[in-house]
């Protein structure tokens, strides 16, 4: 098990500030940079680290900083993290979601809105040049990766990498086990250690933490993820120059991803259940090992297909990671982010 990471001194480079967006002048979202150096053909290079739901960009900072501590001699790319509206630090709700349903404001197609006008700001305001001429490398975790992957198709030839760490399934509602009231249901091919009454309780208390429809600290409305992203191979995705871009995806530890699921839940009621679940209601191992964690990586072989297979890499596990391996293993995740600057040269 990875341990927890210690308090640590931030580079003087990285600076934590506010931007106000120009199409949204009534928030201000609070964000961390640090200013590069490193440059191709006279374009700076700017690397966005998007966040979770569950993670903000504090657990980037450590990341962030191995960038800089790594590269002071060869220089290093301009570096981006934020926190989106009602996450982490930024306290203002996305102006949008004044009278919308509550708790479905705003979409991920929203928030790659956002992400544009945060680049084109950053890019005009910070570095002082376009943000047509600013190569961007995503590095994503979880939904941030949808985030990444809806940006690069909406902006083509915007993107040149993408670093894509545990990414969501986004064509999934998080239904991972077998209904055991569907009619080809078969309950002698469930893990010994999971009868059928396990089995419903998982799946209500999967449907009533992480189903599409549930509403999340920031009012980001999920419920359109699966339309929006059907498919883990496509679409495929055009970077700068005509070419596709650079992708290596990293996926969790099977087995840590296993004993992290069987850690207990707060007593919660939940949607489609009579009463509180126990709080030794984990998840069973054997349930993760032969469902989720499956379909996990036969998602993550997907996303390899979004580029060409030149200019892939993985999925790579990330040993004694779970979901976020950015928190768990930053200097991996520093690792693999300067193999992919030193394969773009920048």
């Amino acid at each position: 098990m990875a341990a927890p990471q210690p308090a640590m001194m931030l580079p003087r480079e990285l600076k934590h500030e506010s931007i106000v967006l120009n199409t949204k002048p009534t928030a201000s979202i609070q964000c961390t940079f640090a200013q590069g150096s490193a440059s191709q053909k006279g374009r700076s290079v700017l690397v966005v680290f998007l966040n979770g739901l569950m993670a903000d960009k504090s657990t980037w900072l450590p990341v962030m900083a191995g960038i800089i501590r790594g590269n002071q001699d060869g220089g290093y790319p301009s570096l981006l993290a934020y926190d989106r509206f009602g996450q982490g630090l930024t306290d203002d709700r996305d102006p949008q979601d004044q009278g919308r349903e509550p708790g479905y404001g705003h979409d991920v197609l929203d928030v790659a809105q956002d992400l544009h006008q945060i680049i084109t700001q950053i890019s005009e305001d910070k570095m002082k040049t376009t943000p047509e001429r600013v190569p961007l490398i995503f590095v994503a975790n979880s939904i941030g990766c949808v985030i990444a992957r809806l940006y690069a198709d909406s902006y083509p030839g915007s993107v040149a990498a993408l670093l894509l760490l545990d990414s969501m399934m986004a064509n999934s509602n998080f239904d991972w086990w077998p209904d055991p009231d569907s009619s080809d249901f078969n309950a002698e091919e469930l893990p010994a250690d999971v009868d059928i009454e396990i089995l419903r309780e998982q799946r209500a208390k999967f449907a009533a933490i992480f189903a599409p429809d549930v509403v999340n600290k920031e009012g980001l409305d999920r419920r359109n993820v699966a339309e929006l992203l059907p498919h883990s191979d496509r679409p495929r995705l055009c970077g700068p120059g005509n070419r596709r871009p650079l992708i290596t995806v990293v996926e969790h530890d099977p087995d840590r991803f296993a004993s992290e699921s069987l850690k207990v839940f707060p007593n919660i009621r939940l949607r489609f259940a009579k009463k509180l679940m126990s709080q030794s209601m984990g998840t069973p191992v054997s349930l993760t090992r032969k469902y989720s964690n499956q379909m996990w990586h036969r998602y993550n072989q997907g996303l390899l297909k979004i580029t060409d297979p030149d200019l892939v890499t993985g999925p790579i596990v990330a040993k004694n990671c779970g979901h976020f391996v950015q928190r768990d293993d930053p200097s991996l995740v520093v690792k693999e982010l300067m193999l992919l600057l030193a394969k773009l040269r920048l």
